[in-house]
């Protein structure tokens, strides 16, 4: 599942945005207001949709101000037909753009090669819904807010977050995260977890589970 932001002043549009692209199970989050987008928690979206001919803040002027913010793909919807309109959007940061009107196929093939472009040249993160690991700093994130774990919480949750769904033993995550010359101890994998998941709780978040007699795995 990817995270889509789509702005348009037309509410049929993006109910449509938002129904054909959620039947390809994308979670889509709908802005009518392009005002009120500087406001979004922007890093947790894959993909931006954004419509240019909009009052207030039109298309061009929104990216302009948020693209230093999001490293993601944006798209702009437009009924512009100019090369030169396209060539200024794509110069403020814009990386494709599909015009009106579009069918669905055409919508649907947009998204899917920007997302799949996307999971191949970025690997430095982790994502899983509210959860998001930045492999870069070395930081865990719940609803783009940063859970204060230590050097150790964190390499044990970054180890059972690549290895998503497989049980890892107290012994196993010891000697893949620490090493076979650490003096740590099996007991203090178990307290590292401890804390984690309480951090972790604390910010609404479970996915570390216990697999009893087996050890831990992370939640997918």
């Amino acid at each position: 599942m990817s995270r889509i932001l789509a702005i348009d002043d037309d509410r049929a549009i993006l109910d449509t945005l938002v129904r054909v692209l959620e039947r390809d199970g994308h979670a889509v989050t709908a802005v009518f207001r392009p005002e009120n987008v500087p406001q979004l928690d922007l890093s947790r979206f894959d993909l931006i949709l954004c419509d240019v001919m909009m009052p207030v803040l039109d298309g061009f002027e929104l990216v302009r101000r948020i693209r230093n913010l999001v490293d993601c793909p944006i798209v702009f919807l437009t009924a512009k037909v100019a090369e030169e309109d396209a060539v200024y959007g794509l110069g403020l940061g814009a990386d494709d753009y599909l015009r009106k009107p579009f069918g669905a196929a055409e919508l649907r093939a947009k998204v899917a090669a920007h997302l799949r472009r996307e999971r191949r040249e970025h690997h430095n993160a982790l994502d899983f819904g509210r959860i998001r690991i930045d492999l870069r700093a070395c930081e865990l994130l719940v609803d783009g807010a940063r859970v204060p774990l230590t050097p150790s919480e964190y390499e044990i949750c970054e180890f059972l977050a690549r290895h998503a769904g497989q049980t890892f033993s107290r012994s196993q995550i010891r000697e893949s995260v620490f090493g076979w010359t650490n003096d740590s101890d099996d007991a203090t994998v178990t307290v590292h977890v401890g804390k984690a998941r309480a951090k972790l709780k604390a910010a609404g978040a479970d996915p570390i589970q216990t697999v009893w007699g087996m050890g831990y795995k992370w939640q997918i």
